[in-house]
């Protein structure tokens, strides 16, 4: 999908007054955060959205950078982080368009990416291992193949979806933290709400 399909697929989908992930942070992450990340940490999240997770990392002390293919997303997320007294450095573009400098980051977040087909998704995660700091650490959260039967969210694409052997493999630079499948009840807007089967990463550069 090109950068303009892509601007367009999610604009249609995030011109909403709601928000159609919720307004709290992903459950993971904040579980995560507690353990592994700190204020005055430099974070990038990838795919920000409407920006409820970039919202909850810098009102924790955090230094955040964002970015998002949907321009509607980012308005939302720029009101959002106003509205929290918040400031956070967000960009227009994709993966792929996204400046990954080397070693500039404590900890890159991914909450729901699967809009990534496979070749996509392993360029990520070597764009995530080369802009993070040696020791930095990697929170990913996504869907699991199972969730094609609950039907409560994610892509309908198998192949968007993450295996425990896919993510082994895509992670082999890393450290594996921590790597859990589970099922839980999700209540995140629209999008994310009922029983799910989730995936649970933290890996860390290694230092």
């Amino acid at each position: 999908m090109s950068f303009t399909d892509a601007t367009q697929f999610w604009n249609e989908r995030f011109d909403k007054d709601e928000f159609i992930f919720g307004k709290e942070p992903n459950e993971y992450l904040v579980e995560q955060s507690a353990q592994y990340l700190k204020p005055g940490n430099s974070i990038l999240c990838i795919a920000d959205g409407e920006g409820r997770n970039g919202v909850w990392l810098a009102k924790q002390g955090m230094q955040v950078t964002a970015f998002d293919v949907s321009d509607i997303a980012l308005s939302k997320a720029k009101q959002f982080a106003l509205d929290n007294q918040v400031s956070i450095q967000y960009s227009l573009c994709d993966t792929d368009g996204f400046d990954w400098q080397a070693n500039s980051y404590d900890a890159v977040i991914g909450i729901f990416i699967q809009f990534a087909d496979p070749a996509m998704r392993a360029r990520i995660f070597q764009q995530v291992h080369q802009t993070l700091k040696p020791g930095g650490i990697f929170i990913l959260q996504g869907y699991t193949p199972k969730q094609l039967e609950y039907k409560t969210g994610g892509p309908s694409l198998i192949e968007h979806l993450y295996t425990e052997e896919m993510i082994r493999d895509l992670a082999k630079e890393f450290e594996i933290l921590d790597l859990r499948f589970y099922e839980k009840e999700l209540s995140e807007g629209s999008r994310h709400t009922g029983m799910s089967a989730l995936l649970g990463m933290v890996a860390q550069k290694n230092i």
